[in-house]
């Protein structure tokens, strides 16, 4: 697959491509709390999917919405990322790796909108 010249769309993608991976290695290992890895899978991959909306987007203000969204569902997948850590659900690599990635998308998003919110100021 050819990688576009977007940070953004590329990174967040990546992510996504983590998280489900994640997910399937979860439920291999414990299948008691699939509910709460769906939570981990929706907002991870939500994050690239709002992403790639955005591309599409009707007006700057869609554009810009889309991107809220993503950021809103970045700070979700951070807290899961904690939670399933001190629950010892993750491990330290995995949870530093998965955090820094998750918390890069946050300050890309971050910036990308108060770029936005600049310009239309």
């Amino acid at each position: 697959m050819k990688e576009s010249e977007n940070p953004i769309v590329d990174k967040s993608f990546d992510f996504s491509v983590r998280i489900v991976k994640l997910y399937k290695y979860l439920i291999k290992k414990e299948k008691d709390l699939i509910s709460l890895y769906n939570q981990i899978l929706r907002s991870g991959t939500s994050i690239a999917a709002n992403v790639s909306e955005s591309q599409a987007a009707a007006s700057k203000s869609d554009f810009r919405n889309k991107l809220r969204i993503s950021l809103k569902e970045s700070y979700e997948t951070e807290f899961w990322l904690k939670l399933f850590f001190k629950s010892k659900i993750l491990d330290q690599k995995e949870f530093d790796s998965l955090l820094k990635d998750c918390q890069e998308l946050i300050r890309l998003l971050t910036s990308i909108i108060k770029k936005l919110n600049s310009k239309s100021s």
